[in-house]
Order: C-alpha cells, then sequence, then structure tokens
C-alpha cells in the first residue's frame, strides 16, 4: 500500500478540516493539502520521475514540507530527506549515492552547493513552485507494494560514511499504528507542532496525524522556542510535540522563567539521546502527565520501546524510579532480546547487546550489502546499543551505540569529524568525545596531538562537515591513552573532559 493513500482518505473523509498552518495562520484544509501532493506527484511524473525513483527534500521545516513529502510518494517515488544543517559535500555524497533525479528546497536556505549534474533542483520560493502547485494532479497515488521503498533515511556510520536505510510503505504503516497502539490517541482535533527537523523524527510521526485528519503546525522560526511553543500550544490546543531531551529541559526552564503553565500540550514525545531523571521529574511536575518516551533508531524508526505517560508520571508504584529511568518496553510489532558477544540471549537483569526484530525493521541499507549483513543477522536487527531487561520487559540503556555524541538532539559520529581533523599535516592522532552540556545534552571535544593552531582546525571543520559537528573544545595532548593493543581509551578522554582535565 502506497502510504500516500493516508492523505487521500483523510481528505476524502473531511475536505474542509484545517491541515497545515504557518504560525497561526492556516494555508490548506485537506482538501487543498491533498490537491497539492496529487499536483506535485502529476509534475514529477510529467518528468518521468516515478516509482522506485528518489526525490530529495533539502529544507528546514516549512509549511510546504508535507505536501512535498507526500506528493513525491503520490508519484511512486521514495523521499529522501537531508538535515538541512548538513555541509555541501555531505549533500552531494547523498545525492549522488542515492541517484537523487529531484531535490526540492529553497535558495537560501541551507548551503546548496553546485555539483548535482544529474539533479534537479526545485526551488519552493521561485516561479517554478506555483507552475508545479497549478499542474495536472495525478488522480491517486501509484500503487506501490508494501516492501517497496518509502523513505530512505541517511545516518552516518562509525566509519564516517553514511549510509541509506531502506524504510518501506509497511514500515511506516506499522509504525504509524504501533504509534497509536503503545505511545499516543490521534484525532482530528489535535495538533503536531513541528519544532524539531521534519527530515527525522518529527517528520515520520506526520503521518499518523495525517491519517487521524488532524491539524499541523511550523512555527513561524522553523524551529525551537520554548516561547514561540508555548504561545502556539495555547492557540491551539491539544497539541503533539515530538522533541530531544534537551528541548524538554529548555521547554521547562522557559515555561517556569515566565510563569506560563503549558496549557494547550496534550503529549510531549521524547526520544534521540538520555533523559536524566531530574529533569523529566521536573517537567511532568510542571506540566502534568504529558509526556511519552520512545526509543528508535533510523533502522527502525521510532519503533523499538515506548515508555507511556502513566508510567512516566507515576511517582507512587514499587520501583517507579527505576520504570522511569528506562526506555519502556518493546512496541507491539516488534521482540526484544539482549543478547551477549556471541550472539546467545542472557537473563533478564544482565547487560548485553540490544536485538530488535518486526515489520518495523529495515530490510537492509541501500547498496550497502556488507554493513546490511553486519546490522542484521539470522532475522535480528543489531542495534549496537547495550542495555538490559527487567522480568516485566523493561528495556534500560546502559550505553550508545558506536561512541554517538548526541549534541541539540543531533547524532553526531566521532570518526567522521576525526577524519576531517586529521586532514591537517599537524595533526598526527585525533580522537573526539562528547561531555555534558547543560543545554545541548553534550558538546563535542577533540583530542589532538600535534601542534595544528585550533583556528586552522575550525576552518577544517567548517570546510568539509555540517557546522554543528564541530568540535567546541580541542585539547592538545603528547599523546593519546591507550590500552596495551594501542585502542585509544574513549572511556579515559571522556572521563578527562567531563572533569576538566585538559592536558
Amino acid at each position: 500500500m502506497n502510504i500516500a493513500h493516508w492523505l487521500r482518505q483523510a481528505a476524502q473523509l473531511t475536505p474542509s478540516a484545517p491541515a497545515l498552518f504557518e504560525g497561526t495562520r492556516l494555508r490548506a484544509d485537506y482538501a487543498g493539502f491533498a490537491a497539492q501532493a496529487a499536483a506535485i506527484g502529476g509534475a514529477l511524473a510529467a518528468q518521468g520521475i516515478g516509482p522506485g525513483d528518489r526525490v530529495g527534500i533539502f529544507s528546514p521545516n516549512r509549511v510546504e514540507y508535507l505536501p512535498i513529502l507526500f506528493g513525491i510518494w503520490w508519484a511512486g517515488a521514495a523521499a529522501v530527506p537531508i538535515n538541512a544543517k548538513l555541509h555541501p559535500q555531505e549533500v552531494a555524497f547523498i545525492v549522488q549515492d542515492a541517484g537523487i533525479r529531484a531535490m526540492f528546497g529553497a535558495r537560501g536556505e541551507g548551503e546548496w552547493g553546485n555539483d548535482w549534474p544529474d539533479c534537479r533542483f526545485i526551488d519552493i520560493n521561485s516561479d517554478d513552485w506555483g507552475m508545479i502547485l497549478n499542474h495536472t494532479p495525478l488522480a491517486g497515488p501509484r500503487p506501490r507494494a508494501p516492501e517497496d521503498l518509502a523513505w530512505l533515511f541517511y545516518t552516518s556510520g562509525t566509519t564516517g560514511a553514511p549510509k541509506g536505510v531502506i524504510i518501506t510503505h509497511r514500515m511506516l504503516v506499522t509504525m504509524g499504528l504501533c504509534y497509536t497502539a503503545d505511545v499516543d490517541s490521534v484525532g482530528a482535533g489535535d495538533a503536531a507542532l513541528y519544532a524539531a527537523p521534519m527530515s527525522h523524527g518529527a517528520g515520520l510521526y506526520a503521518l499518523m496525524h495525517v491519517r487521524a485528519g488532524a491539524r499541523h503546525v511550523v512555527p513561524p522560526s522553523q524551529g525551537f522556542d520554548p516561547g514561540e511553543i508555548l504561545d502556539l500550544a495555547q492557540h491551539f490546543d491539544r497539541v503533539h510535540l515530538f522533541a530531544a531531551p534537551t528541548m524538554v529541559k529548555r521547554l521547562t526552564q522557559g515555561a517556569k522563567a515566565t510563569g506560563r503553565s503549558g496549557r494547550g500540550l496534550r503529549t510531549v514525545v521524547y526520544a534521540g539521546g538520555p533523559m536524566y531523571r531530574a529533569d523529566i521529574i521536573d517537567a511532568v511536575a510542571h506540566f502534568g502527565p504529558i509526556f511519552v518516551q520512545i526509543y528508535g533508531q533510523g533502522e527502525c524508526p521510532m519503533g523499538i520501546t515506548a515508555l507511556p505517560r502513566a508510567v512516566v508520571a507515576d511517582r507512587d508504584s514499587p520501583g517507579w524510579e527505576a520504570r522511569l529511568g528506562s526506555v519502556g518496553r518493546a512496541q507491539s510489532a516488534v521482540e526484544l532480546r539482549i543478547v551477549d558477544a556471541g550472539g546467545a540471549p542472557v537473563p533478564p537483569g544482565n547487560t548485553g547487546e540490544i536485538t530488535v526484530r518486526g515489520d518495523t525493521v529495515m530490510p537492509g541499507y541501500w547498496r550497502n550489502p556488507k554493513a546490511s549483513a553486519a546490522a542484521l543477522q539470522g532475522g535480528w536487527l543489531h542495534t549496537g546499543d547495550m542495555g538490559r531487561l527487567d522480568d516485566q520487559g523493561f528495556l534500560t540503556l546502559t550505553d550508545r551505540s558506536k561512541d554517538v555524541i548526541i549534541t541539540g538532539g543531533s547524532n553526531v559520529y566521532p570518526r567522521e569529524v576525526e577524519e576531517v581533523l586529521l586532514r591537517h599535516p599537524q595533526v598526527s592522532q585525533v580522537s573526539v568525545v562528547g561531555r555534558p552540556h547543560a543545554d545541548w545534552g553534550e558538546e563535542i571535544v577533540a583530542f589532538v596531538v600535534g601542534p595544528a593552531p585550533d583556528a586552522d582546525l575550525d576552518q577544517l571543520c567548517l570546510d568539509h562537515i555540517a557546522r554543528f559537528k564541530r568540535p567546541k573544545v580541542y585539547v592538545h595532548l603528547q599523546e593519546l591513552p591507550k590500552n596495551n593493543y594501542g585502542k585509544v581509551l574513549k572511556t579515559k578522554l571522556r572521563e578527562m573532559a567531563a572533569k576538566g582535565q585538559m592536558g
């Protein structure tokens, strides 16, 4: 089934229901939303783009984002949403690797490159956009099989080379149905507020709100501003928000500082990084029982576990603190298993690698059979995350996969930063770690062996990777701490960074 049918069905049932808002301004009802998607699908089809082709979206959050996303599916093509903060070289790699034939975006939003010889750029801010919206529409979404590619999600690996996660129509449908079963109910009177990037989890969570005929609100700031969110929540009421834990903390601080109750916030789903117990206890105490936690990966989008609002808000049941420190229980469409280094299941309470299988798990990585075989073994996705299950099935994470640093809700993989810094002729060794930061969750620290000036290292990063991946601190050492086998002791470096022991 083509996931775009969810939009068509909502438009058939409630055509005049309000759908797309830019701030408080209504931009389209469901009939208009579907008409835009059908016209975009028709314009793509007229260019020979159809089933199996890949079409990119390189844009910050905009009210046009959802019509473009569903328009791509309407044509039968696959969407490749790209983080608008990425460096042009990183975008160019994705364009080439995915074989993107057309890219939607807006000049002046994101760092555009010119090395896209086989990809047509469609500027949302140009006259071309108006022509596309006036194009002869496709009568309905083109048929797609459940196993067909719908969303190609690029996520970096420890090698620094981005990998495209194949997300199928079946995975999206299953994820959406699990949301209503395990995370939260959605009704036509609800409103999804997009303060986190729509190229990631926030965009995925649009689907079940489209199916329900709910409202979709893009803040004028196109991002996360606590005061703006509180104002919009009060205006719309019954607002759903997807947020990183750092956003939850900042929202709580902002509300308390201004005496705001958070009226209108119905549900805040948090994920994407460690949520400290003190922070979520503080948030619930101020806003009430509106918080739900989920755990997922690009390889199993938003769909591994869920911790319901009743458990997040519970302060009376025996063992509530341990459950609050967990990420919940397996969602309805998956099985969880903790395994040892040899792949054998371990008993409850024992720590091992988290593995998962089910209909929300990817079939593999795009054109990368080696990485697919490493991640998918015996029908199970090996997440690379470490954790333990208790005897009630609650999963507690004990370490994050592959040394990933999560800063401001965005993933940064140390190896890709290290490879850039090693380009400098005066850097012989480098190791990148994260250290706790009050506002961003973590900040990036680079331990460098060699006399390269910090300004040179900064410029290297700005030339080759996204700005948010640039280290905030450079520490120059005579040598990196290593074990007897020559492996860099990142645990030791993290301890040094956290304690301020900078060489």
